[in-house]
């Protein structure tokens, strides 16, 4: 009281605190973030996955891409890590706070929308306007060289799969919600195990196909929109891993708990965007959507 009277602010520590240059703490709700290697970090290994990506389809060299999916992992390792004790330790991730960390997850999903619209704008055009090749001088989609997957075998499977993923990450939602820690780490926990089946299916369905990614623009067109979206799954995955984790140790409650909302709408998100995979590629695409040109 001696110090508000003489017209002077208690003095604060932590990451809420402005201070100013006489020394005096001075109480605000905005986070003022600590310089950070992750986001140079997070760039690298970004370009290295891409360019390892690339080496790959072009020379099928495995080594920059395994090498450039470790980097990434390393700086979500990191990066995570950070954000936790910001979140858990330093108590620095004040209601506006949260609200920018929404803004910022809702524009880095709409981001990933218009990154795979691309794919299906690619899909779509080559579908509806099939060219004239050597291997399909006839102009007709599905090329006739190509045998495409029965979309109601396992394909099919791969949508309950996720749709059912989505399902357990609402659970935990709820309970997390009540306060229930407990069963929200058994839902997630459940979809974790939902999201590696669906990975080790898409890898099996990969194996067994009837052409490979150099086989023409519907192997392209198909592996890129498909591959990529395995890759989210994986990144999907981990994030939830890393959220199950969390709850177990009792760091989300039912009035502060963004880190689970936000992998819960990147989650859903991968569920629309294989939902949109399996109707156009899957279903309408190999079956002759377009016909005959």
């Amino acid at each position: 009281m001696a110090d508000i009277t003489h017209g002077h602010m208690p003095h604060t520590h932590g990451p809420q605190t402005h201070v100013s240059g006489s020394g005096e703490g001075i109480p605000q709700p905005y986070h003022l973030v600590r310089p950070s290697p992750w986001p140079l970090l997070g760039a690298f290994a970004g370009g290295l996955l891409a360019l390892g990506a690339v080496f790959y389809m072009h020379y099928s060299s495995w080594f920059l891409l395994i090498l450039g999916f470790l980097s990434v992992l390393a700086v979500m390792f990191g990066w995570w890590r950070d954000i936790i004790k910001e979140a858990v330790v330093e108590k620095a991730h004040t209601p506006i706070v949260k609200i920018g960390l929404r803004y910022g997850m809702a524009l880095f999903i709409a981001s990933e929308v218009m990154f795979f619209a691309a794919f299906f704008w690619a899909f779509y055009d080559a579908a509806l306007f099939p060219k004239v090749f050597p291997e399909n001088p006839q102009g007709v989609w599905p090329p006739p060289n190509i045998k495409t997957f029965d979309p109601f075998h396992l394909p099919f499977m791969m949508t309950v799969i996720l749709l059912l993923s989505g399902v357990t990450v609402t659970w935990a939602h709820h309970e997390i919600i009540a306060g229930n820690n407990k069963k929200a780490g058994q839902a997630l926990g459940l979809t974790v195990l939902l999201g590696v089946m669906f990975t080790f299916f898409q890898g099996w369905e990969y194996s067994h196909a009837a052409f490979g990614f150099t086989g023409g623009i519907y192997p392209s067109t198909f592996f890129m929109a498909t591959g990529f979206h395995g890759f989210h799954v994986i990144v999907g995955t981990i994030f939830l891993f890393v959220c199950w984790i969390r709850t177990m140790k009792g760091h989300f409650t039912p009035d502060s708990h963004f880190g689970f909302e936000a992998a819960a709408w990147y989650w859903h998100f991968v569920d629309v965007v294989w939902l949109f995979l399996f109707v156009s590629i899957y279903w309408w695409g190999s079956a002759g959507g377009a016909g005959a040109h």
